[in-house]
């Protein structure tokens, strides 16, 4: 069925100076990961259902032999830590680290979190904050307790970091979480919940989100190798795990704007240095004034269409 083009326009976004239009032009973004692939873009449809739900999940987007390695990998972190090299224990160690800067990832980043005036081809416009594996089984009885927390991220102030801020046409998502899931999820049986909407509500949460099967509570069933993004302003919680057949190997992944920082965790140094120039990126301090590789940040966030010109390289505006 061919549909209608629905009308649409550049968003006025308030740059740095003067209360001068923030140039947003998709030729700017970073265009490659660090392993040279091309940033995947979300599509309408998505960043459309990102922003009016607080989470997406796009589902099977890994290979079956990156699953396979992956996953093994997991359990060598949970079952037999020792037996990593130390640099490489944790979840961007090893075959993981590629999962930090993946193409849907950057796509995603790019639209909901990247500072324009501060990424480049070389830069990313965002930060990596921590990585967990929170695995789980009913075998030993290793869970996650129900335990609903954040919501409301429309109106939190800038520095909580859980914030959530949108405008006609553009949105941006504060701390944002990644999750891998490496096994497959069946609805029900321990993904992650979601009060789904919750990062724009207005009024305090009922008292009965305190029940895990509240009608409030949306999740998910999805293939091994599946995606979720959701703002850490969107009310969430983990969940008990029920399936004996299989254990939950989800890899949490959190990123953040440049300027602002949450938790305290690094990677290890030796880690740090064995990754390409671009991965690097994600780790750097944060602060945004002229925190960019290869970029003009001056340019990008003077007042004056000319020096906009000469920063983005484009022709016209």
């Amino acid at each position: 069925m061919a549909y209608k083009e629905i009308a649409n326009s550049k968003p006025f976004i308030i740059n740095k100076n003067l209360g001068s239009a923030m140039v947003l032009e998709s030729q700017d973004f970073t265009q490659t990961n660090a392993d040279g692939l091309s940033v995947v873009e979300p599509t309408q449809k998505q960043k459309y259902d990102f922003d009016r739900n607080g989470w997406i999940l796009i589902p099977g987007i890994l290979s079956d032999q990156n699953i396979r390695e992956m996953r093994d990998f997991c359990y060598q972190l949970h079952q037999d830590p020792e037996s990593v090299p130390e640099h490489q224990r944790c979840t961007i160690g090893g075959p993981l680290q590629k999962l930090t800067d993946h193409p849907v990832v950057v796509g995603f980043m790019n639209e909901f979190l990247a500072n324009p005036a501060i990424m480049s081809q070389d830069c990313y416009g965002f930060r990596m904050e921590t990585t967990h594996l929170l695995f789980r089984s009913v075998e030993g009885n290793v869970q996650r307790k129900f335990n609903p927390h954040n919501g409301n991220g429309l109106f939190r102030l800038p520095g909580d970091s859980h914030f959530y801020r949108c405008t006609p046409g553009k949105a941006w998502s504060g701390l944002t979480r990644v999750v891998w899931e490496l096994n497959p999820v069946e609805e029900g049986q321990g993904g992650t919940k979601f009060i789904t909407g919750s990062h724009k509500s207005a009024y305090p949460a009922p008292e009965t989100v305190q029940d895990a099967n509240c009608s409030l509570w949306d999740t998910y069933s999805c293939p091994a190798g599946s995606l979720i993004i959701f703002t850490e302003s969107v009310t969430h919680s983990g969940s008990p795990w029920t399936n004996r057949e299989i254990d939950r190997v989800p890899i949490f992944n959190l990123y953040n704007t440049v300027a602002s920082r949450w938790h305290t965790w690094v990677p290890h140094p030796k880690l740090l240095e064995s990754m390409p120039a671009k991965r690097q990126t994600l780790f750097r301090e944060p602060y945004a004034g002229g925190n960019v590789v290869n970029g003009d940040f001056n340019g990008r966030t003077s007042p004056y269409v000319e020096d906009n010109l000469s920063a983005s390289g484009n022709n016209e505006i």
